[in-house]
């Protein structure tokens, strides 16, 4: 499929149908899944800014906005198309210099807990912004904050989706969270003993102070001042390991981003240590199969796109790490040859994955794009909901659980270890055709994230749909094993097809573990067609 015009992209008969219509704007666009955030990012585009500079604007709004699934101590990644090559910024934290596979031990577990001061690693988002900015930002650093910080400051209403997860938090953390560490949650979070309403207003003064730290001293504050003290004394006081010596360390890493073709296009990721590489390897494996002769909603199309999946599930949780800790056999992972293995092991029913041998050598997504033809794909995260559930009290700083994605296996690549990266689930991604940029795209949510980036590259390049179209339709979930997951709006017929077929189908409704995406497309005369996710509170706005 060529994307020269909005008729090639489904726009003009609609083939299949969206629940809401793609936004199409010929200036700028900026598309995540809170319409408060935004508008924070178009209002920096109509102001001057650049596509980078209105994804900065958006990512800092949405800490604010949506905290129930990033904030200002989790971890960011982002994809630059600068009108000529795609750029890749690694902006994920590394573990603290205590973090060996003796302390664990003797703390007598058996994996790295999911809240409190163990799974925090260093927060990369701070110096993303301001890595991002240093190199393509066009508008002044902390003109970028405003939005931000007025709706910390002044307040504003909460959206419906995002209440419902709040108090979803509250309810796990009023039961669990009990030690000093975790006040600070519900100090911010839960004022006057109950979190906010869809359509309360919610403030946080320690949010907006913050902020203003970060853009004044271009992040510094974070890393090696006022921030870093606050945070480090917190550590010490609470029983945690994070110290200034480890914030002072943090870098982020400019990468080359991956990728691999697919039916004519190319698709690209952040290489390893995230998992956008689990995408591609699915990719390569579906290629061999002629998926365009089966309907989107067959049975056959879905059991070969959850059997390439589920394959290259088995290779990356084995061997993606941290390229500086371990040695992730990248090339052999995309080798087309190595595809073509895989592919061999796909019959009529539903296998249970084993990894093969290839040669060796809670999250916000957004993106943006300008007049310019600069786009940005852009995610950040605090792991699962809130993170850690450690709040440095006053700053609004929620710290994330990002260390989980560690090993306590010691024959693991992703054994935990002092000054490391854990493997990472947020991913960016974006979609080129020969020379041309045809835009950014992800979807967030875990082990969904490469899952709904592999539907959301078939939905587009194999079925023909747009944006929003690709977006609005029915998804699928591989879990383990034989286990997926279905929407509800998954035909019977695929259903009941695929039980015979000896997947161990579970029917979920469309607010279940299926991920929250953005994707902006550009044709061929310039104009861009976004569309946002029907699954959140999402909007994409342009003008």
């Amino acid at each position: 499929m060529t994307t020269d015009s909005a008729e090639q992209l489904g726009l003009g008969d609609f083939p299949y149908p969206s629940r809401r219509m793609p936004v199409i704007a010929a200036r700028g666009v900026v598309a995540t899944s809170e319409p408060l955030a935004a508008q924070a990012g178009l209002f920096v585009l109509r102001s001057g800014g650049n596509a980078v500079d209105a994804a900065i604007a958006t990512a800092v709004a949405l800490t604010v906005i949506e905290p129930t699934s990033n904030g200002i101590g989790g971890d960011a990644f982002a994809l630059v198309w600068d009108g000529r090559r795609l750029h890749g910024l690694n902006g994920s934290g590394r573990s603290p210099a205590t973090h060996s596979p003796e302390l664990f031990r003797r703390l007598g577990l058996g994996e790295v807990p999911a809240r409190g001061w163990l799974p925090v690693t260093v927060p990369g988002a701070p110096a993303a912004w301001r890595d991002l900015h240093g190199c393509f930002g066009r508008l002044p650093f902390d003109a970028l904050f405003e939005p931000a910080i007025e709706y910390a400051e002044h307040g504003y209403p909460v959206a419906p989706v995002t209440a419902g997860t709040w108090q979803g938090a509250f309810q796990a953390y009023y039961q669990a969270n009990t030690g000093p560490e975790f006040r600070g949650w519900f100090e911010t979070f839960a004022p006057g003993g109950r979190p906010p309403k869809a359509g309360d207003v919610w403030s946080s003064a320690g949010h907006a102070r913050t902020l203003r730290l970060v853009a004044a001293s271009k992040a510094e504050a974070f890393y090696q001042g006022e921030l870093a003290a606050k945070i480090a004394a917190f550590a010490a006081e609470t029983g945690g390991y994070l110290t200034r010596d480890d914030l002072a360390a943090h870098t982020s890493t400019w990468v080359e981003p991956i990728g691999t073709s697919y039916r004519g296009h190319e698709v690209w990721e952040i290489p390893p240590n995230g998992q956008g590489i689990t995408a591609l390897t699915a990719l390569n494996i579906l290629e061999g199969f002629d998926l365009g002769r089966y309907p989107r909603e067959s049975v056959e199309s879905y059991h070969l796109q959850i059997e390439s999946m589920k394959l290259a599930f088995a290779d990356s949780q084995r061997y993606v790490a941290d390229p500086e800790h371990a040695d992730v056999p990248v090339r052999g992972l995309l080798d087309k040859e190595y595809a073509a293995t895989r592919r061999k092991l796909i019959g009529e029913r539903a296998l249970t994955p084993v990894a093969g041998e290839p040669t060796h050598g809670g999250t916000v997504y957004l993106c943006t794009a300008d007049a310019d033809g600069m786009m940005v794909s852009f995610i950040q995260s605090n792991y699962q909901g809130f993170g850690s559930g450690v709040v440095v009290p006053g700053t609004g700083i929620a710290l994330h659980n990002r260390g989980r994605g560690f090993s306590l296996d010691a024959r693991h690549a992703n054994l935990v270890a002092p000054h490391k990266r854990p493997f990472h689930t947020i991913i960016p991604a974006f979609l080129t055709q020969g020379v041309r940029a045809l835009g950014p795209f992800g979807v967030m949510g875990g082990h969904m994230q490469p899952q709904g980036h592999f539907q959301m590259v078939v939905n587009q390049v194999d079925y023909g749909m747009n944006p929003q179209a690709s977006l609005d339709a029915p998804r699928w979930q591989w879990q383990r094993d034989k286990q997926v997951a279905l929407e509800r709006a998954v035909p019977a017929h695929v259903t009941l097809g695929l039980g015979a077929r000896d997947h161990a189908v579970a029917i979920q409704h469309q607010w279940g573990p299926f991920g929250k995406g953005q994707i902006i497309r550009r044709l061929g005369n310039g104009v861009y067609v976004a569309g946002s996710e029907p699954r959140c509170d999402g909007c994409a706005a342009g003008y």
